[in-house]
């Protein structure tokens, strides 16, 4: 197939993962960290008394650059700008899996297949990442960008792998290190001098910038304190494996043994370059599960916590997904190519083996297997693959389309009738209604606490939607591993009033550290009027 039929294939999966499966969300993750991180650069005066917007950490990124020039040069709000380039990152990382797959000699079809199958994402649920993030935070344009620079790479394309490996560096540097470690490698070893320039070009760039939001000197060589190291394994217990329940870390093993199954079946077809990506990127994530136990929890190096070495795991599950696929398109045997299609549909559906499995999602999955398995035909099975290098004109559309068509399905059959729930649904219309209150009818500097509900995500949508200040939350924690200044001032706040049951009685205490309102449950109504209320929220002023 043709370019524009290319992009066109590849923007349709994009938009598919997008509105029907896995997905996307706004404010129910890491963009209730980047929203309010955002505004607060965008107008200072606000957020200016939420710490969480006085101690942003995006020196080290152009991710608030670049959603600051596309939202002012087209006028999209805040997250149209942000879902605009989630969707074109998606689009550009499908196309990389499809680069993958035909560098393992595929043709257009089945090569469309494996790719599908991988757009279904995977949760990794060790280091808490996802190979599809759902939503639009500098991890989730980094990883699908690889992905294209995997599959440029993988066939030959260095200067465009270059240029797209050294955009997802500036979007998220810490993600993008096995890729530089494997394709630094491969540059060198073919003596592509040019393109190492453009890394070195985009490192000079993003210190620059970092410099310029006064971070530039950040210490990187520093122990871990005893309060720093109680604090993370509070708060940030995925970044310490010690804490990981065993399952997880077998999962793992399990995953890569599998991956490695399948990249020793099908390697003889495989370029050079796409061998040495999908044989060292995993490896490196394996290996990160040690490296990180030695130098974070032995030798308390604080920059492990912020860098989370761990997530080069995904490496591990997308390269499962894709070798699998691969192995089962090559397959000659049906029962062979069910059970790598197996394989590959289950990843999306059970993030750990050890956990108990769903019937409903396990039968979706096995039935998504089967029918890739049985839609072969005998001409479809020998010209699944061609040569490396130079491609020879496809089969027949109609006959090579049938898995395409049939792993399309299980975006539909995964979330109906295999009860697959990536994510709750937190926005409520009682939540958008306390949300346009807060912003019309109280001032700019209001300090909101939500002391009866400590650890749910709803106050972090309320900072973001309302933009007025939360005193403290759970969400908001997640970033103790980055700074210590706000680690400790988040950790006195916490200590201060949600590390304890609320108390009717303590509104007084609460004007003392300066809260405004705070909002509890109906279950905990007060005996005076509420400033505001709904059947889910009450309001009441702080004296």
């Amino acid at each position: 197939m043709r370019g524009p039929g290319v992009a066109a294939a590849c923007l349709g999966l994009a938009l598919l993962t997008f509105f029907q499966f896995p997905g996307h969300t706004w404010l129910q993750q890491d963009t209730q960290i980047y929203a309010p991180i955002l505004e607060h650069l965008s107008d200072p005066s606000v957020l200016r008394n939420d710490p969480l917007a006085q101690h942003p950490h995006v020196a080290f990124t152009l991710y608030d650059e670049v959603t600051r020039v596309l939202r002012g040069a087209t006028g999209l709000g805040l997250r149209g700008a942000l879902q605009a380039q989630q969707i074109a990152t998606r689009a550009l990382g499908i196309w990389g899996l499809l680069l993958l797959a035909e560098s393992f000699g595929l043709s257009f079809w089945p090569a469309l297949t494996a790719a599908a199958i991988c757009s279904l994402g995977a949760l990794i649920a060790g280091p808490s990442v996802l190979t599809f993030e759902y939503e639009p935070t500098p991890r989730a344009f980094a990883v699908p960008l690889l992905f294209c620079a995997m599959g440029l790479a993988a066939r030959r394309r260095w200067m465009p792998a270059s240029i797209a490996g050294s955009i997802a560096f500036l979007y998220h540097p810490p993600t993008t290190l096995p890729f530089w470690t494997v394709f630094g490698v491969l540059l060198i070893w073919r003596r592509r001098w040019r393109e190492l320039a453009v890394p070195a070009a985009a490192a000079v760039v993003l210190l620059f910038a970092a410099r310029l939001q006064g971070d530039g000197n950040a210490p990187y060589f520093a122990r871990l304190g005893p309060l720093e190291e109680q604090l993370q394994r509070f708060r940030t217990s995925y970044v310490w494996i010690s804490m990981w329940p065993p399952a997880r870390i077998w999962h793992e093993l399990v995953l890569f043994a599998i991956g490695a199954v399948a990249f020793w079946r099908v390697r003889a077809k495989a370029t050079t370059e796409a061998a040495v990506l999908l044989a060292a990127l995993p490896a490196i994530g394996i290996m990160s599960m040690p490296a990180s136990w030695l130098l974070l929890e032995r030798m308390k190096w604080s920059l492990i916590p912020q860098i989370q070495p761990m997530r080069a795991l995904l490496f591990v599950a997308i390269a499962v997904q894709l070798l699998a696929a691969v192995a089962a398109l090559r397959a000659r045997l049906r029962i062979e190519s069910f059970v790598w299609f197996t394989v590959a549909f289950l990843v999306p559906v059970q993030p750990v083996v050890g956990d108990p499995w769903s019937l409903r999602a396990t039968a979706v999955a096995l039935l998504c297997a089967g029918a890739c398995a049985v839609g072969r035909t005998s001409r479809s099975a020998r010209d699944a693959f061609v040569p490396p290098g130079p491609r020879p004109a496809r089969g027949p559309a109609a006959d090579q389309g049938v898995r395409p068509t049939i792993a399309l399905t299980a975006f539909f059959l995964f979330p109906i009738a295999g009860g697959v729930v990536n994510y709750p649904h937190l926005h409520t219309p009682e939540l958008a209604e306390l949300c346009v209150w807060a912003r019309s009818s109280t001032s700019k500097d209001a300090v909101f606490l939500f002391p009866d509900t400590p650890r749910v995500l709803q106050p972090g949508i309320f900072r973001a939607e309302a933009l007025r200040a939360v005193y403290v939350d759970w969400k908001s924690g997640g970033q103790v591993n980055y700074l210590s200044e706000f680690a400790a001032q988040w950790w006195f706040r916490w200590q201060q009033t949600l590390a304890h049951p609320f108390r009717p009685d303590g509104l007084t205490r609460y004007s003392g550290l300066g809260i405004q309102y705070v909002v509890i449950q109906p279950k905990n109504r007060l005996a005076e009027d509420p400033v505001f209320t709904n059947s889910a929220y009450l309001v009441y002023r702080v004296h």
